[in-house]
């Protein structure tokens, strides 16, 4: 076995001044490899960058993720094809190419309460960082109540802006109950606002038609609403409950846990329970 490459501590040291440390890490690893191979110079310039390239984009990847608030095990490659839910899987291919978000069309994934529309609307957006689009992952209630909070601080403005120019706005459980006002106006205008120029992912487990009681006002109702169900694509899920399949398991080589006569319960916990 031939002996690990040295490499030169002063290499090192202007690797990291030009903030390239990483390469470092594995450059005896890679000059062993072009020793084996009988890489030419510039090969092995080509195979380091080319790391390092890799290195960066997963890293941007990941931040996109974190900051676009994503559920970090919602991606596609997680779903569990044996699940008993049935959708149009060539409309979900066609998603997956992102070119509803090249032509700015929405998505609307309608559904039963469980059957996997979080996920999936979720996996999308991962897919979307993946390819350097900005997202933001939202439940539409906790979306409206930061709207009504900001106009007391005289953020909204700004708030409606970056939800208007985010790549892709995801809204999870959508019209799942009735709009104030002030909430109906903050919906049309993020619709409209949206409209040829940004996608939307809502999930709902309402359909379309039965979005229009949810706003205060019938006459913005039926302007949104028809403004954003005419320019998106409908995913529909139907089939078994896709939640029992996200449920944490112990692990295989877990050692069990001692019985207890009785389980503690935080107080918290039962206060909870109790309003749910």
């Amino acid at each position: 076995m031939s002996a690990r490459p040295q490499v030169d501590p002063a290499l090192v040291a202007a690797l990291k001044r030009l903030r390239l440390g990483r390469i470092a890490e594995t450059l005896p690893e890679r000059l062993a490899l072009a020793e084996k191979q009988d890489m030419s110079p510039e090969e092995l310039l080509l195979l380091l960058l080319t790391d390092e390239i890799g290195r960066r984009d997963g890293a941007a990847s990941a931040n996109r993720v974190r900051d676009a608030g994503l559920p970090p095990q919602m991606r596609i490659e997680q779903w569990d094809k044996t699940t008993k839910v049935s959708f149009d899987k060539r409309l979900l291919n066609q998603l997956t190419s992102l070119r509803f978000l090249e032509d700015h069309k929405h998505v609307v994934i309608l559904g039963a309460v469980g059957v996997g529309k979080t996920f999936l609307a979720s996996a999308l957006g991962h897919i979307a960082c993946r390819h350097g689009y900005h997202v933001r992952f939202l439940r539409a209630d906790a979306m409206l109540r930061a709207l009504r909070q900001s106009r007391f601080d005289n953020s909204r403005d700004a708030m409606m802006t970056a939800l208007s120019t985010t790549d892709l706005l995801i809204l999870d459980d959508f019209a799942l109950e009735p709009m104030s006002k002030e909430e109906s106006k903050d919906i049309y205008q993020l619709f409209l606002d949206r409209t040829d120029r940004g996608s939307i992912i809502v999930t709902s487990n309402r359909d379309t038609s039965e979005w229009l009681p949810m706003f205060d006002d019938a006459l913005l109702a039926q302007s949104a609403v028809d403004r954003f169900k005419n320019d998106a694509f409908d995913l529909i899920v139907e089939g078994e409950s896709y939640r029992p399949r996200l449920k944490p398991t112990p692990a295989g080589d877990a050692e069990p846990m001692p019985a207890r006569d009785k389980p503690t319960v935080h107080p918290r916990s039962r206060a909870r329970a109790k309003v749910k």
